[in-house]
C-alpha cells in the first residue's frame, strides 16, 4: 500500500483504485479504516480513487500525541496528501465525518478545490445541526475535541469558494436528514442538493447507480444538470452562448452523447443542447415514463432554461415527444427535425412484453415496457392533432434498410400544416449514425 509523510513526521497510507482522473476521498466514521468504501458503487470504473486512511487507521501510522487526531488539524494531512500526489487543484468527495474535513480543508484552501462532493455529510464543521451525529464512536473524542471546529470562522472562509459543490444526502438517512443537507448545501456559493431515493447513510451500498449518476455528472465538467418536476436531468451545452439555440433528443436507450458527432458539427454556430431524459444516461430513474411524460419533460426543460420557439431535432422516442410538444404548446418550438419518428399508428402485431436482458443496460428498462405499450396502442389524439403543428417541420426517414414503414412517415409528413419528408437511403433507423454528412446536409439546407 502506498504511502507518503505528512507534516508532523507521521507515515500515512492510501488506496488506490480505478481509472481516470483523480478523486480524492476522505472516509467518514470517524476513524474507520477506509476499506468500507468499497469502489463507491463503482465509481473506480470511472474516476481514479486515491482514497486516504486517516493517522491511525488502516496502514497509517498512530502518530505520537492524540491531539494530532483533532479534525482541524488533520486538513493539513489533506494538504500533504494533495502534494504527495501531484495535483494543484483537486476533485474531493468526503463521506460523513469525512466530508467535515473536507468542508475544513476547503475553507482552508479554496484554491486547492476544484470540486467538492460531500456525500452523507456531518455538519460540525459548518455548524449546521444534524440531529442523529454521534460523539462516542470510537476516535470521535479525539477527533472532534474541543477547539475542532470553529463554524463561524468556517462559513466566512467558504463564502471564498468558487468551486461547485454537491450534497448527496439519502433520502432515508437519519443524519443528515433531505432538510439538514439542505441547509448544508446553502453554506456554499455554489451549492446543490442532491437527495438519492431509498437511501440511508451509505448510498452508493444501497443504490449503485442512482449514487453515481448525480456525482458523475457533477463531476464532468460538459455536463450540466436542471431539475424538472422533481427530476433530476443532465444535459451538455456546446457552442456560443449568443447563437440560436438547437435542442437535441436522443431516442430510446440513448443519451445526450449519442448525438456527440452532429453536435460538433452544428456548435461551429449554433448553442446546441443534447439532454439524458429521465431514465437515460446521467439522469434520473424516476420510474414513471411515457411519450406524454417526455413531453411534458421537455416543456419543463426548454422552460427551465428560457428557451422559445427553438429548433429542436427529435430521433425516434425524443422525435415523438418533441412532436407531441409541438402539438400542445407551439409557441415553443420554432423549427422541429423529427427523425425516424414514431407516427402513433397502432403497431400491427403489437409487441409483446420484453424481458429485461441479464447484462446491465444503459437505461431503466421500465422506458422499454411504457412506450412499447404506447406504441401498441397511441392515444388517438396524438395523430388527430397532429394538424395543429405550425412549426416548419422536416422528417427524415430512412429508406427500406429502416423497420419503420416509410409511407407511414410520407403521411406524417402531409398531416402537420408545413411538412417535409426526406429519405436518405441506406440511414436505416439511425440516420444521423449511419449517414450523419447527409443528415447534417439535410437539417442545415432545411435551416438548422
Amino acid at each position: 500500500m502506498p504511502r507518503f509523510t505528512t507534516y508532523d513526521g507521521t507515515e500515512l497510507s492510501y488506496r488506490t483504485l480505478g481509472v481516470g482522473e483523480a478523486l480524492l476521498v476522505l472516509p467518514g466514521g470517524p476513524m474507520p479504516a477506509a476499506d468500507h468504501l468499497g469502489d463507491l458503487g463503482g465509481l473506480a470504473a470511472h474516476r481514479t480513487l486515491f482514497v486516504l486512511e486517516p493517522r491511525g487507521t488502516g496502514g497509517s501510522a498512530v502518530p505520537a500525541g492524540p491531539a494530532s487526531h483533532r479534525c482541524d488539524r488533520q486538513v493539513a494531512d489533506v494538504e500533504a496528501f494533495r502534494a504527495h500526489l501531484g495535483l494543484d487543484r483537486a476533485d474531493l468527495l468526503g463521506h460523513s465525518a469525512g466530508a467535515d474535513l473536507a468542508t475544513l480543508y476547503a475553507a482552508a484552501h479554496p484554491e486547492r478545490i476544484r470540486s467538492l462532493v460531500l456525500v452523507a455529510p456531518g455538519g460540525r464543521a459548518p455548524g449546521v445541526a444534524v440531529a442523529a451525529e454521534r460523539s462516542d464512536r470510537a476516535g470521535a473524542k479525539a477527533r472532534d475535541a474541543r477547539g475542532a471546529f470553529a463554524p463561524e470562522n468556517t462559513r466566512r472562509a467558504l463564502r471564498e469558494l468558487t468551486a461547485p459543490v454537491l450534497v448527496l444526502a439519502g433520502a432515508h438517512d437519519p443524519g443528515p436528514t433531505p432538510e439538514e443537507a439542505a441547509e448544508l448545501a446553502a453554506c456554499f456559493p455554489h451549492g446543490e442538493l442532491a437527495v438519492q431515493p431509498a437511501a440511508g447513510h451509505f448510498p452508493w451500498l444501497d443504490d449503485a447507480g442512482a449514487f453515481l449518476r448525480p456525482v458523475l455528472a457533477f463531476l464532468d465538467p460538459a455536463v450540466r444538470t436542471v431539475t424538472v418536476d422533481g427530476v433530476r436531468l443532465a444535459y451538455r451545452v456546446t457552442g456560443p452562448e449568443v447563437a440560436e439555440p438547437v435542442v437535441l433528443v436522443h431516442g430510446r436507450g440513448a443519451d445526450g452523447t449519442d448525438w456527440a458527432g452532429i453536435a460538433a458539427e452544428l456548435s461551429a454556430d449554433r448553442r446546441v443542447y443534447a439532454l439524458d431524459l429521465r431514465g437515460h444516461g446521467l439522469s434520473d430513474r424516476p420510474g414513471h415514463y411515457g411519450f406524454g411524460v417526455f413531453r411534458d419533460e421537455l416543456s419543463g426543460f426548454l422552460k427551465a432554461l428560457g428557451l422559445t420557439a427553438v429548433t429542436v431535432v427529435g430521433h425516434s422516442m425524443g422525435a415523438g415527444a418533441a412532436c407531441l410538444l409541438a402539438q400542445r404548446e407551439p409557441d415553443l418550438i420554432g423549427r422541429l427535425v423529427l427523425e425516424e419518428p414514431p407516427s402513433f399508428v397502432p403497431l400491427d402485431p403489437p409487441r409483446g412484453p420484453a424481458a429485461p436482458p441479464a447484462e446491465p443496460v444503459a437505461l431503466d428498462w421500465g422506458v422499454v415496457g411504457a412506450t412499447d405499450a404506447e406504441l401498441n396502442a397511441p392515444d388517438p389524439a396524438w395523430r388527430e392533432e397532429l394538424g395543429k403543428i405550425s412549426a416548419p417541420t422536416l422528417i427524415v426517414g430512412g429508406g427500406a434498410s429502416s423497420h419503420l414503414p416509410q409511407d407511414q412517415l410520407a403521411r406524417l409528413a402531409e398531416l402537420v400544416q408545413d411538412g417535409l419528408l426526406m429519405t436518405i437511403k441506406g440511414g436505416g433507423h439511425l440516420v444521423h449514425a449511419n449517414r450523419p454528412a447527409k443528415f447534417l446536409a439535410a437539417i442545415r439546407k432545411f435551416g438548422v
